[in-house]
């Protein structure tokens, strides 16, 4: 970068997300300030105190709670979770096991074979024609 461009900078809410962690739980100075992407490299590569702490013990945002419990974001919202959770207590749902947990987790297992038999039906499709594939679900 040439020094008389400005670095490019990104709120603090984008900043989080990028390092995984709930902003309302960062330290008011990372909250109240625009992140560059250099400070942002920073965090990853030598986090402080504050942020291995957090990325430890949370609390943890709601794509990462649905992550550590293994079901997905809606079900999360279906079980009426809308708050973000420390590893204590996701630790404690994990341990308990609710009926709610059980069949979330149930219902994404189903959700992931039924993409990949729909990935495998369309590979098929596509080998029987001699048409060339297509970047289905992101994948290369």
């Amino acid at each position: 970068m040439s020094p008389d461009k400005n670095p490019q900078t990104m709120k603090p809410l984008t900043a989080a997300a990028k390092l995984g962690i709930y902003l309302p739980a960062t330290p008011e100075e990372f909250r109240n300030s625009t992140i560059t992407r250099a400070q942002l490299e920073e965090l990853r590569g030598n986090p402080p105190e504050w942020l291995t702490e957090l990325r430890r013990t949370g609390p943890f945002p709601r794509d990462e709670v649905a992550r550590k419990l293994g079901i997905s974001n809606s079900g999360l919202s279906r079980a009426g979770v809308s708050d973000a959770l420390t590893a204590d207590e996701i630790a404690a749902l994990l341990a308990e096991q609710p009926d709610w947990l059980v069949k979330e987790r149930e219902n994404l297992v189903t959700v992931r074979k039924e993409a990949d038999r729909v990935k495998e039906k369309a590979a098929e499709r596509r080998a029987a024609s001699n048409r060339p594939a297509k970047n289905l679900f992101g994948e290369k």
